[in-house]
C-alpha cells in the first residue's frame, strides 16, 4: 500500500527558505502548507483529525510553542505528535522596543517594574519578558517583574507604547527582530525603527535553538527519513546559493536585500536536521515553568521528543 503524500506546514517567514529548496531542487513529494498564524496554529493542524483538510502531518515552528503545547496536553502521547528534528540551531533574536519619544525607558535595566505589553498570554512576546527577567535577576518568588498587559497584534503593540495625548497602555514590548508574519503587513520591527516610529531598547537570543520539526505519531517513518534527507540537501543549497535564497526572500516575503542579507549573517540551520537533543528540550521547559507558561508536571524530553539526537 503507497503512503499518503505528507502534507508539510511551516510560518511563512524567510526561515522556510530551505524547505522550498527542498521542494523545487530535490523534488520533496509532500503538499507545503502555509500557516500565516503562528506555531500555535501549527499545533491545532498537528492535533486535527486527518480528516480534517486543516490537517497536516508534519510541521516546523517555534521550539517554545511545540514545547508549551506537549507540555500542557500530556506529551506526544496526549496529543499523538512529537518533536522529530531539530531545524535551525541559532537562537532567535528578540528586540526590546517602545515608542521613539519615550524619555523614560532607555535601557534595558530602566525596565525592572514597567508595564510589558504581549500578543497574548503564552506568546511569544510574553514568555521572552519572562525570559530577559530571568537573566536580569528580576524574577522573586512570589512577585512578577512586570505588569503583563494583553494588547493584540505587532500593529496593536505599537500603538501601545507611543506617547500622543493619554497615558499610553504599556511601556514596552518585545518582538522577532526580523518578524514578517502576514498579519504585520510583511514589515519587520527594524522598520519602525527606521521610520521615527519606534526605538529599540536592547535585545535578547532565545536559550534555545529557534526552531524545530514536529511530526504526527502515524507519520510513516520512511517518508519521514525521506523527508530529513530532503531538508538536509535544501539547507545545503541555500548555503551554497546565498543570491538564490535572497532573491527568494526579496520576492516571496516582501525584504529588502539588505535585510535578507542581514538576517542571513545572523541565522544557522541544522546541518542534520534529524532528531532533538533532551537537554535542549528539558532547558526550554524549565523557562516556561518559570514563566508560569507550563506546570511542575508538565513533564520533559522524555513525553515530548519522537526523535532523540543520536
Amino acid at each position: 500500500m503507497t503512503a499518503k503524500r505528507l502534507r508539510i506546514a511551516y510560518i511563512p517567514e524567510h526561515f522556510s527558505t530551505p524547505l522550498h529548496f527542498a521542494a523545487k531542487h530535490y523534488a520533496l513529494d509532500a503538499d507545503l502548507v502555509s500557516e500565516p498564524l503562528g506555531t500555535g496554529a501549527l499545533t491545532a493542524r498537528l492535533k486535527a483529525d486527518t480528516s480534517d483538510d486543516q490537517a497536516v502531518d508534519v510541521a516546523i515552528g517555534l521550539t517554545e510553542g511545540f514545547v508549551a503545547d506537549l507540555g500542557k496536553n500530556g506529551g506526544k502521547d496526549g496529543v499523538k505528535y512529537g518533536l522529530a528534528g531539530t531545524y535551525v540551531t541559532s537562537p532567535l533574536c528578540w528586540a526590546i522596543s517602545t515608542g521613539a519619544d519615550r524619555k523614560d525607558v532607555t535601557s534595558v535595566e530602566s525596565l525592572n517594574g514597567k508595564k510589558v505589553g504581549v500578543s497574548r498570554i503564552g506568546s511569544g512576546s510574553y514568555v521572552m519578558s519572562y525570559v530577559l527577567a530571568d537573566q536580569q535577576g528580576w524574577l522573586k518568588q512570589g512577585e512578577e517583574p512586570f505588569g503583563v498587559e494583553v494588547i493584540g497584534d505587532f500593529a496593536a503593540l505599537r500603538n501601545s507604547v507611543r506617547k500622543e495625548g493619554e497615558k499610553p497602555a504599556t511601556e514596552f514590548f518585545m518582538w522577532e527582530h526580523f518578524a514578517s508574519h502576514l498579519l504585520t503587513f510583511l514589515q519587520t520591527t527594524k522598520h519602525f525603527w527606521d521610520n521615527g516610529e519606534l526605538k529599540k531598547v536592547g535585545e535578547i537570543y532565545t536559550p534555545w535553538p529557534s526552531w524545530m520539526i514536529a511530526a504526527r505519531s502515524s507519520v510513516d517513518q520512511t517518508q519521514l527519513e525521506d523527508l530529513m534527507g530532503k531538508l538536509n540537501a535544501g539547507v545545503k543549497h541555500y548555503r551554497e546559493n546565498s543570491g538564490e535564497a535572497v532573491e527568494h526572500i526579496t520576492s516571496t516575503m516582501k525584504y529588502s536585500k539588505e535585510d535578507a542579507e542581514a538576517w542571513m549573517k545572523t541565522v544557522k540551520f541544522s546541518d542534520d536536521v534529524k532528531g532533538v537533543d533532551g537537554k535542549v528540550v528539558d532547558d526550554t521547559v524549565s523557562v516556561l515553568q518559570k514563566s508560569g507558561v507550563l506546570k511542575a508536571e508538565a513533564g520533559g524530553s522524555e513525553e515530548m521528543i519522537a526523535i532523540k539526537r543520536a
